[in-house]
């Protein structure tokens, strides 16, 4: 009974679970849905949307948002295209990637928790000047022509047709996940988001571990962005634009709380898979991609709605429970001072 309890309180299993039944419903309309080439093409094609849900899940998980990552994503894209016009190599593109990021995550970092500016408001304007240097680096026009192998490591295969992105990134997930569920710094965010004011008094330093979670989100937007060069081998203006959507209501489906304080690693990548396999099940079941964006936000606003009326009865069971323990209490006095 304990273990089925514990399995029940795995939000992410019943993430993998959606992922599952969203499959199976696909193969039962369309069999040939069902075959290892094309689940895996799901997998494979999920690398740029895993790496943005891991990203801004560190952020959500401490109660906050970023909705600046896209346009990190197509800035670093866009730096990552134009090194590669030169035949430059992709660890110079990491190493302005990862800069792009911690500068843009120390920026957002410092305005939503050092001078306490609404994360919302203030990524905004973060996502309106970096999308603006895209159109100043990009110099208004889509940068394409690369040269090199650049655009084939994408591609490559390591072994049963699973490309070496999506192996790296699966790697990455897995010791990200660890570190946030076994070791004790790795818990910090988990435990900002659930109550920042108790977590500062047990010593946890609200504004290190935002500023933290903001840098790792930069990190991991930029990193995307040379995915995302490298996967399409070209890069529009507008590239990334709408991503971060989809990187939200990927940690949601994963089970992270949009109030923080809830949900892990694991979650986040295999909300990603499911975001990131819409368009190819539209595809087999018959519908044209033109509703991907209307079928992602219709799912976001209803994960909204549910976690919301979830976290609601949480709290209401909360508020009984504390009741019915004070009753008792009371009881158990009177009944003291009767004997």
């Amino acid at each position: 009974m304990k273990q089925l309890k514990s399995l029940k309180n795995v939000r992410w299993l019943s993430s993998l679970a959606f992922l599952i039944v969203l499959y199976g419903i696909t193969g039962i309309i369309n069999p040939s849905f069902l075959s290892y080439s094309s689940i895996l093409s799901c997998f494979n094609s999920s690398v740029v949307f895993t790496l943005l849900a891991m990203g801004i899940a560190f952020v959500i998980m401490t109660g906050e948002i970023d909705v600046s990552i896209g346009s990190v994503m197509g800035l670093t894209a866009t730096i990552a295209g134009l090194i590669a016009q030169k035949g430059g190599s992709p660890v110079q593109m990491l190493i302005y990637a990862v800069l792009v990021g911690i500068v843009t995550g120390m920026i957002n970092g410092l305005g939503v928790a050092f001078f306490n500016v609404p994360s919302l408001i203030f990524t905004l304007g973060t996502c309106g000047v970096i999308r603006g240097l895209v159109f100043v680096v990009a110099d208004g026009k889509t940068t394409e022509n690369f040269a090199g192998p650049f655009t084939n490591l994408g591609s490559k295969v390591l072994f049963a047709n699973i490309t070496m992105y999506f192996a790296l990134v699966f790697i990455l997930a897995v010791i990200v996940h660890l570190l946030l569920t076994r070791t004790k710094k790795g818990k910090y965010f988990i435990a900002v988001g659930d109550n920042p004011n108790g977590a500062n008094l047990v010593g946890i330093s609200v504004l290190k571990t935002k500023m933290i979670a903001y840098i790792l989100c930069g990190i991991f937007a930029g990193i995307s962005g040379v995915a995302f060069a490298s996967k399409y081998g070209q890069v529009n203006i507008v590239a990334g634009t709408g991503y971060e959507m989809s990187a939200i209501a990927a940690c949601v489906l994963g089970g992270i709380s949009l109030s923080g304080g809830l949900g892990n690693m694991a979650g986040a990548a295999i909300g990603a898979v499911i975001m990131s396999s819409v368009s190819r099940l539209l595809v087999f079941i018959g519908l044209s991609s033109d509703y991907d964006n209307t079928i992602t936000g219709v799912m976001l606003i209803t994960i909204v709605v549910v976690d919301a009326l979830m976290q609601h009865r949480s709290v209401e069971m909360a508020r009984r429970k504390r009741l019915l323990s004070r009753t008792m209490t009371n009881e158990t006095k009177e009944g003291g001072e009767e004997a």
